[in-house]
């Protein structure tokens, strides 16, 4: 069996915000259970700035993001990486300040072109874009999936992987396809907040057991993630940072020693090209 302190444990989405929730608290949380690595995304930008059509907006979240993943790297056995992007409700925002879904739909785009500056000069690891996860309109839906194109564009040109954060469900062959037909391939695509069985892109699974249970069935790459949001307002949510390193004790219980290095060792390596091994 693994030796315990010889495991990678990779948190694959959750959000840190250092002025406003526990930020490194929850760092420091997430290693005394025994995590080494993460992979920290910004938070929606209208939670840390303004939303509106500057620039500006985005590298201020993004270099909030960067200097929170530094600091996260020193409290870790192993290190934290950036993974920086447009959150797709940012759409609804901007539509109801006036821009129409094609304006807004341009100023996220923009934003995504900021993140992958910073992935291609080297301190963000992966893009994050996606759609709506509740219904909207035809006009913002077909913007949105505009948006996610051009990440995965992005995505190519820079040779990174792309977290989505959308709508629920199983059926994810088509946004594989969009990814693959722009040079990105579809194991690149990571699906954040999944369900243990994923058809086209690689899942990051929700890390409720019963979800994982699942995911080990399916006998698949995978991820583990909590979406820890980081938000005084809503203490745990969705799950807290400690979930990961506990859900790995258990699945080491279990004797799921293949699961475990395929979510912290495998996966994160043919995604993200990360040694979570050589960086602990």
């Amino acid at each position: 069996m693994t030796d315990e302190s010889d495991t990678p444990i990779l948190d694959n989405h959750l959000h840190l915000d250092p002025e406003h929730g526990r930020g490194i608290d929850a760092v420091e949380d997430f290693a005394r259970a025994g995590g080494t690595h993460l992979l920290v995304v910004n938070k929606p930008s209208w939670m840390l700035e303004d939303v509106g059509d500057d620039e500006a907006i985005f590298r201020a979240v993004f270099e909030t993001t960067i200097d929170a993943v530094e600091r996260a790297t020193k409290v870790l056995p192993g290190r934290a990486w950036p993974v920086l992007g447009v959150h797709p409700a940012l759409i609804s925002k901007l539509t109801g300040r006036g821009y129409t879904p094609e304006e807004a739909g341009n100023i996220m785009q923009a934003g995504l072109d900021v993140a992958a500056e910073y992935v291609a000069d080297g301190p963000a690891l992966a893009l994050k874009s996606g759609r709506p996860h509740y219904d909207v309109g035809d006009p913002v839906w077909e913007a949105s999936n505009e948006v996610m194109k051009h990440a995965f564009e992005l995505g190519a040109e820079t040779g990174c992987a792309v977290q989505l954060h959308t709508e629920g469900g199983q059926d994810f062959t088509e946004v594989a396809e969009w990814a693959e037909d722009r040079g990105l391939p579809a194991k690149r695509v990571v699906k954040h907040y999944s369900e243990g069985r994923l058809d086209g892109p690689t899942k990051s699974v929700l890390s409720n057991k019963d979800e994982l249970e699942i995911a080990i069935e399916e006998n698949e790459p995978f991820l583990m993630e909590t979406d820890f949001i980081d938000d005084p307002d809503r203490p745990g949510a969705v799950l807290g940072p400690k979930t990961v390193p506990r859900r790995v004790e258990w699945l080491r219980a279990d004797g799921y020693d293949d699961a475990i290095r395929t979510a912290h060792v495998e996966t994160p390596a043919a995604v993200y090209g990360i040694d979570t091994e050589a960086t602990l």
